[in-house]
């Protein structure tokens, strides 16, 4: 594994979740991504990342995940950092997603809490205890409890980090505030923790956080990274300013589901097509007009 020095310099700042464009067909669109990804490194954006909650995973097989990172990779080229988006309520599907991720050569892998069996804590240790063991590659826990129905609690963390030496970090997307708190108690105050709550992304900095995976940042990525920039050069006035200007595109992107709204506001932009994958559904024509007006609002159609 990279240095831990290394791994605390780089893996900072404003990690973008990326949408999986697909063909009206529902195939992946890969010539889409590759633009995005383009487009999202001009734009300042510190790190990409792929295949998390904003990217459909459990809509994907494990081939088209492993492709998606092989894509991701490919079109980065090492200009930011790569976080891959390993985790599964499958354990084993897991385990051979993070060894892929490995073998790719990514910065990190991101593996959330698996999502519908509600785990204990104690299972919850034995699963990343086994991922993390199995790799030589930074470890990001993803702790998303209203999507997985189990908050992973800091005392595991804190029990994860210290026998687990590749395990660095957490995207907290937790509502529940006051664990961010606990987490940097539990876990250390250079543990990296990262915002997965969009307005909860300067909040999450003031307190030490190493940066944000914000789903605003596929609409806004200029103005996503800046808010992390801005915090680091001491401008938390206009730090502030900015997170309150994000206020609401940030609340209206999870008027539904995520990535229904961002990928609905993507294909107004023209830089994807409108398809998401069953059971998911994209906004009908009643929330498409309200989206389109919070874009006009932000002068970007």
């Amino acid at each position: 594994m990279r240095s831990e020095l290394d791994v605390h310099s780089r893996l900072r700042g404003s990690i973008v979740p990326m949408v999986t464009p697909f063909l009206e067909d529902g195939s992946f669109d890969e010539r889409s991504y590759r633009d995005l990804i383009e487009w999202q490194i001009e734009s300042g954006s510190h790190g990409i990342s792929c295949a998390g909650t904003t990217g459909e995973p459990s809509s994907l097989t494990v081939e088209e995940r492993e492709y998606l990172f092989e894509v991701t990779v490919d079109a980065v080229r090492g200009r930011v950092p790569v976080v891959l988006g390993t985790g599964s309520t499958h354990h084993a599907e897991a385990l051979r997603l993070t060894k892929t991720a490995e073998r790719l050569g990514a910065d990190a892998a991101l593996v959330i809490v698996p999502y519908y069996n509600r785990p204990s804590q104690e299972g919850l240790y034995r699963h990343f205890r086994a991922i993390a063991d199995s790799v030589d590659i930074p470890i990001i826990l993803y702790n998303i409890p209203g999507r997985t129905g189990v908050n992973l609690e800091p005392a595991t963390m804190a029990r994860l980090r210290r026998d687990c030496r590749n395990i660095i970090g957490v995207k907290e997307s937790n509502k529940d505030f006051d664990q961010v708190t606990r987490v940097f108690q539990a876990c250390g105050r250079d543990f990296l923790v990262y915002s997965g709550i969009e307005l909860l992304c300067y909040p999450m900095l003031a307190l030490g956080g190493a940066g944000h995976f914000s789903a605003t940042a596929n609409l806004l990525p200029r103005e996503v990274a800046r808010l992390y920039d801005l915090v680091q050069a001491g401008k938390w006035h206009e730090a502030m300013d900015l997170h309150f200007q994000l206020a609401d595109l940030n609340e209206a992107l999870f008027w539904e589901t995520n990535p229904g709204p961002v990928k609905a506001c993507l294909a107004m932009l023209g830089k994807i097509r409108p398809v998401v994958r069953p059971p998911l559904a994209l906004p009908g024509d009643e929330m498409t007009a309200k989206l389109r007006g919070v874009l006009s609002s932000y002068g970007l159609i």
